[in-house]
Parts: structure tokens; C-alpha cells; sequence
């Protein structure tokens, strides 16, 4: 636990982008399992989107639909909170998306120049993604946001038409709220189950290493995360009911395991996670011992790691000149190439940016394939679309699916559905050329994708470096606090759980954020081994407040 910081005394040394290692192919397209809940985001947004779409079909008022829609798409996000924060994210997202939709429609409302509508457009995409990345909002993030308020500048506006339009957006989000709450009448606990089962099946994975092995230090920082998120998701649910406090016990039999893995039965851990599916009881685990009342001791606390939300967003200004630099080029330049939906090339630009440049490379080429097959898809539907303006929302409403299902697997799949349902939403107003849409779609996805990440690479993100070395002090204090405790004897009540819940926060930041620094250019080498020292230094300190060792084992431990 050494004070020093040899990171900053380092020399700046330039890593230049070299080969496959730092632009990957290999895998990028590769699909994944399916999540687990894959098929809730699917209902709930066809849910969602449905009742709006189809009364504006019976009144001939299908043109209406882009405006619904903004609010519909909020049923996308918060479907792994747990229902107490659930109602809250999901107003504040109604209530983002809203605000993104007024600025665009009053913008459209003012003006038609379609170069100072690019700028507004990425100005809100930059904000949109600071902010979902600042709050942590989850999936699909600042995506859907960014491609309501795009689209919504370039449909012909006047002032007094606003209010109506952004009262249609506000019924409809609304709706979308109560769609998304309705599943805790029948599960109120269903995403703390589900996220105390993937605790437990995490680690059962590295329970299976015995700790030992190149995949495990891999296997150890995914369980103490998975532990992190579900410690999260049960303290942010307000009071403990019984089977919260089941759940309680469950996620410290994970902890113990991840303290313990060679004395862990990795089969028991996966039995008890599969127990966790449907309505079934919590099962309840014996032999905790003291550590049990430790850990089960804090009321209500909400997890380590939530600092206030100006101190997030300081990080992320890289990030954010990223999409407003990207986003305003690729709009500009789809302009300048005479393509009449430039919006198409700044939402393509705006889904690029993730946490670093090597994330940004492997979205980009799955958004440029996804893209690709799915205006094939299109072609291949439009002769069915045009049978009827019935026709056309029923395969909307097929694709809103498809694109939840799928995306989980990876984006590309997902994007198969998305840009047919996007092409075809252009024709709720009236028929398109078909031709005239393919051809806009594949350039636009193509300027986006290659002027979005020419801005990545151009912007560089030296913060990067600077907060793997945050992160690592943060580890060495929380680490110090931790011990001190552990050596008190006779701690304090709820002294051990909170030094223990800083500690674990701190280390699961570290290693997020070492793993996004690795995927930068341009910067200072990573000190790798006290990167290495420092998380197992962490780890080892966890399992002692876990086991609840005394100051002579704490000694040992941390040898």
C-alpha cells in the first residue's frame, strides 16, 4: 500500500496506434449469449409504441408518430433497477428526452438552414451522451435520445405547433413510464433476484478457477463487479423486507466465495442462483456466522463509488468534444455530398463514441455492417410496407422487437433491425423512393462512421492516464481505512461493512477504468505493475473483512 506515485514521475511516452491490437477485427462481429432478460425491453417497447401508432392510424394522423414516439422509447431504459429507482430514472429519462425533443423542435421552429440545425444537433448529442455516461443511465444510453432529438430537427416546424407536439411526446412517455413499472405488480423483486443471481453465477466462475490460473485475476474482477452492481441494486430499494434480506445473504455467500474460492462449491453457488428465476422463494443460506451481522448490519446506504454528478462529468470532456466535433462533421459533411437527411450521418457519428478509441473502432464496424444488411432487410420489405399505412406500423412494431432482441447479442444484429424501422418511419408522413432512402442510408452511414472516428483519434484523451492514477490512490486509501479497521478489534457498528463497501467500489472503479485507459492512444504507458499490486493488495483485504480475520490474520493476509 505504498503512498508513492511512481505513475506521475513516469515520462510521457506516445503509444501510437499499432496493428490489430489496438484496431480489432477478430471478434468484433462474434455473437454473444443472449441477455437474460432480452425479452423485456422487446414487450415493453412494443408495448409502448403500439397503443400511440395505432390511435394515430385510426384518426389518419400517422405523421403525429415521430413525436409519440419520443416519449414510446423511454420504455427502453432502466429495466435492470429495481422498481423504487426504476420510477425515478425513468421519469428523469421522459423528462431528458422531452427537453432534447423542445430544444429541437423550436430550433426546427426558427430555422430551416440546415447547417446551424448540424450544429444544434451535435451540441445535444454531446450533452446527451455526457450525462447518460455521467448517471450511468445503462442501455441503450444516450443512442435513442440523440436520434429522436437529430431527427426532430429537420421536420418542418412552426412555433405554434411546439406545445402540441412536445404535449403528444409527454402523453406518450407517460404511458411508457407506466409500462415500464407494471411488471412490479406481478415481481416487485425481480432485478435485485436477477442481479444477485449474476453475483452468484459470477462467482461460481471463479470459485471454478480455485484462484489460480491466467483467466482467474480476469474471473475475480468480474465477480467483485457483479457482487458491486448487486450490493448497488439492493441499496437502492429503501426498506429491507424479508426478501431483500434473503437476497442479503446470497450476495455475502458470493462474497465469500470470491474471498474463499478454493473452498467453495461452485455447483451450490449455481444452484442457488437458478432458484432465484421466476417468483419462487429466496433460498436462505446457513453458516455466515458473524460475518452475516456485519454485512447484513447497514440499513439503508446507498452504494460506494455515487459521487456527486459535477465531479462525473469533468472526466468526460474529452468524450463530449468527441461527439460534438464528430457528430457536427459528419452532418456537415453528408451536407456538402447533397444527401437530404444529414441527421442519418450524425446519429450514426453519435453512436460511435464509447469509452475509449479501441471501443469506438469495433462499434463503428458494427454499426457500418449492421447498417449495411439492414438496408437489404429494407429492400426486401418495402414492397410489403407499401400495401398500407397498417402494414407499415405492424412491421415497425415487428422490428422494435427484433432490434431489442437481437442487440444483446451484439450491435451489429441489432442494427439489422434498426435501420429498416428507421427508413421506414420516414414514410409515416407519405411514401418515399426507395432508392433515394438506400442510397442517403449507406452514404451517410459510411460519412458518420469514418468522420466519427477520425474525431476519436483526433481528440485525444489524456485524462485517461491521470484517472487510472486517481483510481489507484483511491484503492490505497480505502484499502488503509480497511485494514485499520480490521485491526481495531472491536470495530464500531457498521464501521467494517462501510470501510469494506469503499474498498469494494474503489477496486471495481479501478479496474473500469484501467480497462478504458488500455483502450486509449496517444498516452503515457499504464503502470502496470502497480496496477497488478494494488488490486490484489484490494482483493486480499476484502476477503479479510469478508471472513472477518482478526488483526493477527489481516497481517498475514496482506503479506
Amino acid at each position: 500500500m505504498s503512498a508513492t506515485t511512481p505513475h506521475a514521475r513516469r515520462p510521457h511516452r506516445p503509444r501510437p496506434p499499432s496493428g490489430a491490437r489496438r484496431l480489432p477485427l477478430a471478434g468484433v462481429l462474434r455473437l454473444g449469449r443472449p441477455s437474460d432478460i432480452w425479452f423485456k425491453p422487446a414487450l415493453s417497447v412494443v408495448v409502448s409504441v403500439a397503443p400511440p401508432n395505432l390511435l394515430l392510424l385510426a384518426l389518419g394522423r400517422l405523421d403525429l408518430a415521430v413525436y409519440t414516439m419520443a416519449g414510446s422509447l423511454c420504455a427502453l431504459y432502466a429495466h435492470h433497477r429495481p422498481y423504487a429507482a426504476r420510477a425515478r430514472v425513468l421519469a428523469g429519462v421522459v423528462l431528458g428526452m422531452l427537453a432534447g425533443l423542445a430544444v429541437s423542435l423550436t430550433a426546427a421552429s426558427l430555422t430551416t438552414n440546415p447547417v446551424l440545425l448540424v450544429a444544434v444537433g451535435a451540441l445535444l448529442a454531446a450533452v446527451q451522451k455526457v450525462l447518460c455516461d455521467a448517471t450511468r443511465i445503462g442501455p441503450p444510453g444516450h443512442v435513442v435520445l440523440c436520434f429522436i432529438s437529430s431527427a426532430s430537427l429537420f421536420v418542418p416546424q412552426t412555433p405554434h405547433e411546439v406545445p402540441g407536439h412536445l404535449a403528444l411526446g409527454a402523453a406518450a412517455g407517460v404511458w411508457a413510464w407506466i409500462v415500464g413499472m407494471a411488471p412490479g405488480l406481478f415481481r416487485p423483486h425481480g432485478p435485485e433476484r436477477r442481479a444477485t443471481a449474476h453475483a452468484l453465477h459470477a462467482a461460481a466462475a471463479y470459485a471454478g478457477t480455485q484462484g489460480v490460473g491466467a483467466g482467474s485475476a480476469r474471473a475475480r474482477a468480474a465477480a467483485a463487479a457483479a457482487v458491486h452492481g448487486a450490493w448497488q441494486s439492493l441499496l437502492s430499494t429503501g426498506a429491507r423486507s424479508a426478501p431483500r434480506r434473503a437476497l442479503e445473504r446470497l450476495v455475502v455467500r458470493a462474497e465469500v466465495a470470491i474471498a474463499a474460492p478454493a473452498d467453495t462449491e461452485p455447483e451450490r453457488l449455481r444452484d442457488w442462483a437458478r432458484a432465484l428465476r421466476g417468483t419462487g422463494p429466496v433460498p436462505h443460506p446457513d453458516g455466515l456466522g458473524e460475518a452475516a451481522g456485519e454485512l447484513l448490519g447497514v440499513e439503508t446506504e446507498l452504494a460506494v463509488g455515487q459521487r456527486p454528478l459535477s465531479h462525473r462529468l469533468g472526466p468526460l470532456a474529452p468524450i463530449a468534444l468527441r461527439v460534438a466535433l464528430g457528430c457536427s462533421l459528419a452532418g456537415w459533411a453528408s451536407l456538402a455530398l447533397g444527401v437530404g437527411r444529414p441527421y442519418w450521418a450524425l446519429v450514426t457519428a453519435a453512436s460511435l463514441y464509447q469509452t475509449n478509441v479501441t471501443l469506438t473502432w469495433s462499434r463503428g464496424v458494427q454499426r457500418v455492417v449492421g447498417n449495411l444488411v439492414g438496408v437489404l432487410v429494407f429492400a426486401a420489405l418495402v414492397p410489403l410496407a407499401h400495401l398500407g399505412q397498417a402494414a407499415l406500423v405492424l412491421i415497425c412494431l415487428a422490428l422494435n422487437f427484433g432490434a431489442e432482441a437481437l442487440i444483446g447479442r451484439n450491435y451489429w444484429l441489432g442494427s439489422v433491425c434498426v435501420t429498416p424501422m428507421a427508413l421506414l418511419i420516414t414514410e409515416f408522413a407519405h411514401v418515399q423512393r426507395p432508392g433515394e432512402l438506400m442510397t442517403d442510408r449507406v452514404v451517410d452511414t459510411l460519412v458518420g462512421a469514418l468522420v466519427g472516428f477520425a474525431a476519436a483519434v483526433a481528440v485525444t484523451n489524456r485524462r485517461a492516464g491521470d484517472r487510472v492514477a486517481g483510481a489507484l490512490d483511491a484503492v490505497e486509501r480505502a484499502d488503509e481505512r480497511a485494514v485499520r479497521v480490521l485491526r481495531s478489534g472491536r470495530p464500531a457498528p457498521g464501521a467494517l461493512e462501510a470501510a469494506r463497501r469503499e474498498l469494494a467500489g474503489a477496486v471495481v472503479e479501478l479496474r473500469a477504468t484501467a480497462d478504458a485507459a488500455a483502450g486509449e492512444w496517444w498516452q503515457r504507458a499504464l503502470p502496470e505493475e502497480r496496477l497488478m499490486r494494488v488490486e490484489r493488495s484490494g482483493h486480499r483485504t476484502l476477503a479479510a473483512t469478508v471472513r472477518r480475520q482478526g488483526p493477527h490474520s489481516v497481517e498475514d493476509v496482506q503479506a
